[in-house]
Parts: C-alpha cells; structure tokens; sequence
C-alpha cells in the first residue's frame, strides 16, 4: 500500500480531472472573499454571463482597506469606499455571506475563518490572498490565488493547479521562556531564506510544533508563505479538535462524531517520503526580530547585524542596499536601537492568545514615551472578549491606543500607515520596503518582543524583562 503524506490525501482526494503533462482541475471546499481583489472577479463574471455556482460555498469580509477607527461611519477614503460597496453589492445579487463592518463576526479573513469554525480538517480553501496558508494549521490545503483564479474559482469552485513538492519542517524539543510560534517561523525562514521553500508545500511537525495552541499553529502556518513556500499545514489532533467544537459552522451531534473519526486519518503514514526535510532544535530558537526588508533577514535579539564577510558581489550590494533602506550597519548590535512604533495585530497575530500575552506583560507598566503603540484586534470577536476580560483596560492604561478590526498597519493600503524614515517593529508578516507606508522602517518580531519594545522605548529581549 504506497504510503502517503498529509498534503497527499488531501489534494489527491480534491482531483477533479488530471490533465496530462499538465495541472490538476482541483476542488475548492470554501473560498474566502474580501473588498480588494474580488471586484474585477465579479465585474468579470457579470460581462461574460456567468453567475456562482456555489455561493454558499464562499464567505466575504472587507478587511485590507477598511479604517480602524469610526467604523460606523462613512469610509473616507474614496477607493476604500467604492472597493467596500461593491462587496455588499456582489454579496446580495449572488447570495454570498458576508460579515460586514460593525457586525458581529466581521474581522480580517483569516482571523474569522476559524473563530466561525468554518476552516476545518481536510477542506481545500483558497482566498485572493496570500496569506490564506493561515487555514493549514487546521491539517487543510489553503493557498492564495490571483483575481483571474478568483474568478474560476466563484464560476466553478474548481482551480487549475500543478502539485507542488513537499517538504517536511520538524521542530523536536521545548521552548524557551519568552519564545513563541512567531519565533519559530521567523527562525525557521532565516535558516531557509525568504525563497527556501519556493516549489513547495510544507508540513510541520515535531513535538515543538504539536505543543503549540491553534493561534500558535496559525501563525506558523501564516508566514509559509515568506520563505516562498505554496502554503503550509499541521497534522489535526485533540488540540484542533478542542478549538473547533461548538463553533457556528462546525459539524453538531453525531455529524461531529463523524467530522472527529475522519479528521483523525487525517495525518502522514509513517514512510512517507517528503521531497526535502529540515529538523531543528526548538533549544537554539530564541526571541527573533528582522532587520532588513525581506522576512528572510531575520536574526536573535542578542545578535548582531550580519557582516557581509563571504558575500560575493551582487549579493553584498543587495544586503547594503536593504540595510541602508533600514538605517543599520553591518556588525550593528540590534538590541538598543531606538523604536517609534510598535503594531499588535494582523493576520499573523491578532488574535485573542496575542492580545493576552502583551496585556499580561505590559500589565502595572507604561509604555516609552517616544513609543505611538497601536493594539489591533483581528476580528469583533477578538475585540470583544479583550474587552470583556479587562485586556483592554489594562493596554490602555500602559499607553496602548486599541483600534478597530482590520488589517491595519500591516500594510499602507488603510490610514494606518508609519511615517517614512520612522521605525516599526510589528508582528505582522512583511517587512518590504514601504509595507507598513513609503519609507517605513519596518521590524518583525513576536507579541512578547514587541511589549518589550514598547515599555523600553527601544529593541529589547522580552526574557530580560519578565
């Protein structure tokens, strides 16, 4: 019996029709929507004739231009606007769920999907964007796709797809005190770099990664896509199981006991063989934080800015440049450097655990006086229990500014944007030049670093400060 991975039986389970020499027609089982690549998919399929085939197989959320203050009125911004209206528009005419702003359930798309109970084991889910690998963490093939497949998608809840490679990330051991799942990842594509995992899709494992929370697992799965990789996922267990269980969408009764039975198959044969394998320490990971403009620049909190010793030519000129764009200097301690900005939110790490962990740190402290400390909840649900366990209190009342839902200053396409030349360190996804704003300086790092540079005022090791 040949032995097969966990990316195998899924998307071997999704093939519609293979097209020799050629890609796989590939079925979707939910497509997540949002106000900014979806309305050329609709306008599209309107000029052609075409309606949705399955529109209750698709939720919509507007999440990427939305403000983040004054949600119950009149977006500003005249792109925003017309991008939002057109997704309550599309939404009634096809009859596709949508969790607008101010409802109960609105919320970055890949925060919501989960809380709803939506995303669940084995499913194919894809979204016009990128960071979609969030939705693997519940052992699923979730991947971003472009406006023209967002379009096949909603005509036909097919995609055409070739099967990427598969690599297996194990990380054995226990964390650290004061290390995180965003620590991981930000570890892990240093290691492998910012194209490692071109070509493939990733699963992780190891005990590291089974002792981890959903949240946690999320964000691992999230930042795949910044080593390159098509997308990442987890083997489902008791912790998926747990998370899912009474959530508005997932299965009730018997249907559960059903849903629970197959999701257990749901994990790699012992023998499968992975195109490429990686196995790491979770001892040697420590805090993380990115120094340059891409997530691949990564290093620990404690280290120096890398030299450009043993670097030929064309790859030291790009390593300046990117450093120049940042203000640093090679052999540069990163610890100590003066901050402007600090940003909890995203996709990445906006959710209720992230919120906590920040709260619980910075709680009886204030913040550094040069620090503007923005606190962004993924979702209103993120949001209202932040509010309902005292978190919001306590942020507040350590100098933190809570904002509404959103994507928020993970990237300049809202009104929350750094200033040019000011530095943010963030735990979002993206540290591209102008990401977070033309000519934002921007620093990823996890929850618990970014408190420690909240409450220093400069980059700081949240273990020296617990």
């Amino acid at each position: 019996m040949e032995k097969k991975t966990l990316f195998d039986k899924i998307w071997d389970a999704h093939v519609v029709k293979s097209i020799p020499k050629g890609p796989d027609v590939f079925f979707i089982d939910k497509h997540f929507i949002h106000e900014v690549t979806s309305p050329v998919a609709f306008l599209n399929l309107e000029q052609r004739g075409v309606s949705v085939l399955y529109p209750e197989r698709t939720i919509a959320t507007p999440d990427h231009n939305v403000p983040t203050v004054d949600q119950d009125k009149t977006i500003k911004d005249q792109l925003s606007r017309m991008q939002v209206d057109k997704l309550r528009e599309n939404c009634k005419k096809y009859g596709i769920e949508l969790h607008d702003l101010g409802t109960d359930h609105h919320g970055i798309v890949h925060v919501i999907g989960p809380e709803l109970g939506v995303t669940q084991p084995g499913m194919t889910i894809v979204c016009g964007d990128s960071h979609t690998s969030t939705h693997g963490a519940f052992g699923t093939i979730a991947f971003g796709i472009g406006t023209s497949e967002v379009e096949m998608v909603l005509a036909t809840q097919c995609i055409m797809q070739a099967k990427p490679k598969k690599m297996r990330i194990t990380v054995d051991g226990e964390l650290g005190k004061g290390v995180t799942s965003k620590d991981i990842i930000l570890y892990i594509i240093s290691k492998i770099s910012a194209s490692g995992g071109t070509g493939y899709f990733i699963e992780y494992a190891g005990s590291a990664i089974r002792n981890l929370s959903m949240e946690a697992r999320m964000t691992i799965c999230n930042m795949s896509i910044e080593m390159g990789a098509r997308g990442g996922l987890i083997a489902p267990d008791e912790t998926t199981f747990n998370y899912l269980e009474g959530k508005r969408y997932a299965p009730k009764g018997e249907e559960w006991e059903k849903a629970v039975a197959n999701w257990k198959t749901l994990k790699t044969d012992e023998g499968a063989v992975f195109d490429k394998e990686y196995h790491y320490d979770a001892a040697d990971i420590e805090p993380m934080i990115t120094y340059g403009t891409n997530p691949g620049m990564g290093i620990k909190v404690k280290d120096r800015i890398p030299t450009t010793e043993g670097m030929d030519g064309s790859t030291k000129n790009t390593y300046l440049k990117s450093l120049d764009y940042m203000g640093f200097h090679p052999g540069d301690p990163i610890k100590g450097k003066k901050v402007d900005y600090v940003f909890v939110g995203s996709c990445t790490n906006g959710r209720i655990e992230d919120i906590r962990s920040v709260a619980q740190f910075v709680k009886g402290k204030k913040k550094a006086d040069n620090i503007t400390a923005w606190i962004v909840p993924g979702s209103r649900e993120v949001e209202k229990k932040a509010i309902e366990e005292g978190l919001v209190a306590i942020l507040e009342e350590a100098g933190f500014k809570l904002r509404q839902p959103g994507c928020s200053a993970c990237l300049a396409m809202n009104d929350d944007k750094i200033p040019a030349g000011k530095y943010a360190v963030s735990t979002s996804n993206r540290n591209f030049e102008g990401r977070q704003g033309p000519g934002a300086r921007t620093l990823l790092a996890s929850p618990l670093t970014v408190a420690a540079v909240a409450i220093t005022g400069e980059i700081a090791d949240p273990r020296e400060i617990f």
